[in-house]
């Protein structure tokens, strides 16, 4: 079992930058992780994810030179830094994590993008 907490989200103008950091517990080696948001409007979607050792990043387009995710074994922690925030950027960020067919998710956190 694998326990996700994430922490990091908040209100900030558009332009600005916040750092989301996502703290897993239990059997958290070889996990492969990766945020996605939802919005009322829109179902979830995938924003960025990361392998166990980190040497492979995908990134949704819209967030592509923006957004840089990255992780810390040793401290069971995948962080997400959102620089040049806009609006269409806010929603409920989750973090999610895999191992073999076994998926696991946090509760989310609101990022709110003021214009």
């Amino acid at each position: 079992q694998v326990r996700l907490v994430e922490s990091g989200g908040g209100l900030v103008q558009a332009g600005g930058s916040l750092r989301l950091s996502c703290v897993a517990s239990g059997r958290t080696f070889g996990l492969a992780m990766a945020w996605f948001r939802r919005t009322p409007e829109k179902e979830r979607e995938f924003v960025a994810s990361i392998n166990w050792s980190g040497g492979n990043t995908y990134y949704q387009d819209s967030v592509k030179g923006r957004f840089t995710i990255s992780r810390d074994n040793p401290k069971n922690t995948v962080s997400l830094q959102m620089n040049s925030l806009k609006p269409e950027d806010t929603a409920v960020y989750s973090c999610f994590a895999q191992i073999s067919v076994m998926n696991y998710w946090g509760l989310g956190t609101q990022v709110t993008v003021s214009s």
